[in-house]
């Protein structure tokens, strides 16, 4: 009791100071440790909830990352290197590869029974093996090479009889489908193939014999396709390409002047269709064949 009354002494300001167990003094109510974090609780979640629709985070939780939008950064997206660069499809390079080394057969580039490996040819072409590999196996599968286990493809070696034979197969094809073609087309059609059969005769009389092949088969292709067959102009080109690789121990290799004159002939034959005369169309296209 004693210390007691010095506390309330001490905390009195001179006057009696009243007694707490008889004093009504109403002390305000006070919040449980329960209620406290309870509205804490709320007050966070309210929290967390206004600052979610701002789209920010509070310190207590890892930022959410804002998805990224592309239209934000416009010096990104407009940069030309990123926009003009051309995209080369896998097909197209080995189009170009394929038509490169056709070229390089009936050039003579490519040497009938040497041995050329697929990486090799790309460092040349300044492309990958694969495309290489990948035209080389069409080759493959026209006749033109065959595979060499761990080596390569070797250009297969070809004679005399094998050309003689595909000129008959040509002749047999292209012969009677030209003269059926003679009766029916109109004058103004066959006019159409003259560019084609000027543009070989400017190749014959440059002397390149691969520039003149791809003209003389860019002809012969745009004559057969006003039959309107599909699966006959598919084959006639084969056989025109097998029927221009080098051949080993062959002829020498038709020159400038077997060239023109062979040229000679396209416009010869374009100007009897045109004129319908028919033997005359019989006689050009039966010796067109034959001197190939």
């Amino acid at each position: 009791m004693e210390q007691a009354g010095s506390l309330s002494a001490r905390g009195s300001t001179g006057s009696a100071a009243p007694d707490i167990r008889t004093a009504s003094v109403r002390v305000p109510a006070q919040a449980r440790a329960a209620d406290v974090e309870r509205e804490r609780g709320v007050a966070s979640d309210e929290s967390r909830s206004a600052s979610g629709a701002r789209g920010e985070h509070t310190h207590s939780e890892p930022p959410i990352p804002h998805p990224r939008v592309e239209t934000a950064r416009p010096v990104e997206t407009a940069r030309p290197v990123e926009t003009a660069r051309p995209v080369v499809q896998r097909a197209s390079v080995r189009g170009q590869i394929l038509d490169a080394l056709r070229t390089a057969l009936v050039g003579g580039e490519l040497a009938p029974g040497q041995v050329y490996s697929a990486p090799v040819l790309g460092e040349r072409f300044g492309v990958s093996a694969t495309p290489v590999r990948e035209a080389m196996q069409q080759l493959a599968l026209e006749g033109a090479v065959e595979v060499v286990p761990n080596r390569g493809f070797r250009v297969v070696r070809r004679g005399t009889r094998e050309l003689a034979e595909l000129a008959e197969i040509r002749a047999l094809l292209e012969v009677p489908v030209v003269l059926r073609l003679a009766r029916t087309v109109p004058a103004a059609r066959w006019a159409e193939l003259r560019p084609l059969a000027e543009a070989a005769a400017r190749a014959a009389s440059a002397g390149c014999r691969a520039t003149y092949a791809e003209c003389d088969r860019a002809f012969h292709h745009a004559m057969l396709a006003l039959a309107g067959n599909d699966q006959l102009v598919q084959i006639a080109d084969d056989l025109h390409r097998r029927a221009q690789w080098p051949l080993v121990g062959g002829p020498v290799p038709r020159g400038r002047a077997d060239l023109m004159a062979d040229a000679a002939e396209h416009l010869a034959l374009l100007d009897a269709l045109t004129a319908q005369d028919l033997p005359a169309v019989q006689s050009l296209v039966r010796e067109h064949f034959a001197d190939n």
